[in-house]
């Protein structure tokens, strides 16, 4: 007979340690200084707690008392819904429109391409890399126009992109000295204090 999963007296992030979906949520999570415990799964074994939780069988997890999310993208919206300092989403419905078309573009132009990129088919892998590279460089100018990504303050859309940023050395995704906006804005967001500590020992390994 199935158990049911207890409660956490604690909001709970169940999550991979390499895993770039639960890295942006981790990132949500320090930006906003939330009080939460991460639990890391192994993704070839996931804990019985985890399968029950998620039907997809899947991280990252988010267990808040009695709700459960998952969905890296429902999390991180519910995560700057209830605690809305500082906030990452713009107050304006046209502002916010504008920023959820923006994270639905890094979704299918550059999230879209990982699951390639990590693909153990060399020639699947290698394609993957070069639209990756191409893509990025299409977008080069737009990372150096403001500090953050077209934006003054840090947003959820530096939550997405930073994640994907800091796993392009480990993917073999090597971009050229024209692509300096992006080095210069990766160095800006990686050395932030809610980015280290987003991190799991094994993301510090892959730099």
């Amino acid at each position: 007979m199935a158990t049911t999963p207890s409660r956490r007296s604690v909001m709970t992030l169940f999550t991979s340690p390499e895993c770039p979906y639960s890295h942006r949520v981790r990132m949500v999570l320090a930006e906003k200084d939330i009080a939460h415990e991460v639990e890391l799964v192994d993704l070839d074994n996931l804990p019985e707690e985890v399968v029950q939780l998620n039907p997809y069988r899947e991280v990252p997890v988010l267990q808040d008392r009695e709700l459960t999310l998952y969905d890296s993208q429902v999390i991180m919206d519910y995560l700057d819904e209830r605690f809305p300092h500082p906030p990452l989403m713009p107050v304006d419905p046209v502002s916010r429109a504008m920023t959820r078309l923006l994270i639905s573009r890094i979704q299918r132009d550059w999230y879209s391409l990982v699951a390639d990129i990590e693909s153990s088919d060399d020639k699947v892998a290698n394609l993957a890399r070069k639209a990756m590279r191409a893509s990025l460089l299409e977008n080069a100018e737009a990372f150096g126009e403001k500090p953050y990504y077209l934006s003054d303050e840090m947003s959820l859309v530096d939550c997405i992109i930073a994640p994907l940023l800091w796993r392009l050395p480990k993917w073999g995704v090597k971009l050229p000295s024209s692509a300096a906006p992006i080095a210069e804005y990766a160095t800006r967001i990686f050395n932030t204090k809610a980015f280290r500590r987003s991190l799991t020992e094994a993301e510090r390994e892959l730099r």
